[in-house]
């Protein structure tokens, strides 16, 4: 039986790349284009167009804050935001109470 693939990144080339799931035995993924480290992101993940960089710089800030894209009991990853606006809301949310920046990117709606 085969096993199943997840999503792996890369943020300089803006490409992503289905290989198979992380073994005890990987010491890191390399990106064909640029020979630079992948960022595992998880098999829930739908990239964004190549020229879409802002939807990139999104992605990147949500990498970056450690948020991945794994699918729970439900299905989807849940809640990730999409615009640059909602991060920045999110992060300023985030900082005036004193949250976690990957607890606050993930939630849904802001108090």
């Amino acid at each position: 039986m085969a096993h199943g693939k997840t999503s792996y990144v890369c943020l300089p080339c803006r490409a992503s790349y289905k290989q198979p799931h992380p073994g005890h035995h990987d010491h890191g993924r390399v990106c064909p284009r640029c020979a630079g480290a992948l960022m595992h992101v998880g098999s829930a993940f739908a990239a964004p167009k190549r020229r879409d960089t802002a939807a990139w710089r999104t992605l990147s800030v949500l990498l970056h804050a450690g948020v991945r894209f794994h699918k729970s009991c439900c299905g989807g990853p849940g809640y990730r935001p999409r615009t640059l606006g909602e991060v920045r809301e999110r992060m300023a949310y985030a900082r005036a109470i004193g949250e976690p920046f990957a607890q606050a990117l993930v939630r849904r709606d802001l108090p």
